[in-house]
């Protein structure tokens, strides 16, 4: 004959482990859509008219060298271009501090802006480092720097895709 205390322990148990499955799994929705959530904040402001066009305008910047750039671009000679330029670099600052800690995917970033990263630290990494020597702490911008980093591992995995931006950030006369 069953027994009915055997019964309702047996139905409490397979009751509480159904809960916490259901929770892991509600856990690990919630978590994946706050990850899709903080992406699309990131990558928000380069998906707009003034996005690209801030992009374009640091793509199209020309010196020869720091000096030459201080001269036309810094803050003292060109307010304008300095205040989009460094938001654009603290930008991916914060977004490189985000993938650090594991809040951001390469594939997404690399989806969204991936390209654009990489040609733009390349472009700016000896200006970042020049500044760093002058002017800068010694870690400004390492969080771009390690985000353009994994990008560009990333981008020489994608072949076929990666090959037009490799071949930009390889040959560093076009992209001053």
């Amino acid at each position: 004959m069953i027994n009915f205390q055997y019964l309702s322990i047996i139905l409490g148990a397979l009751s509480f482990w159904v809960a916490a499955i259901y929770y892991v799994l509600n856990l690990r929705e919630i978590s994946r859509n706050r990850r899709i959530t903080l992406t699309t904040t990131v990558l928000e402001p380069f998906m707009t008219k003034e996005g690209y066009g801030d992009l374009l305008d640091l793509l199209v910047m020309e010196w020869v060298d720091f000096e030459d750039f201080k001269k036309k671009y810094d803050h003292k000679a060109n307010p304008e271009n300095a205040r989009m330029r460094l938001a654009m670099w603290n930008r991916f600052e914060t977004i490189g501090a985000l993938c650090k800690e594991g809040l951001l995917d390469v594939n997404t970033l690399y989806s969204g802006i991936g390209g654009v990263l990489q040609v733009l630290w390349f472009k700016f990494k000896p200006i970042i480092e020049m500044y760093r020597e002058t002017e800068y702490d010694k870690e400004a911008y390492s969080n771009f720097e390690y985000l353009a980093d994994r990008v560009y591992e990333y981008t020489k995995s994608k072949k076929s895709t990666g090959e037009l931006v490799l071949q930009a950030i390889e040959k560093p006369e076009i992209a001053h």
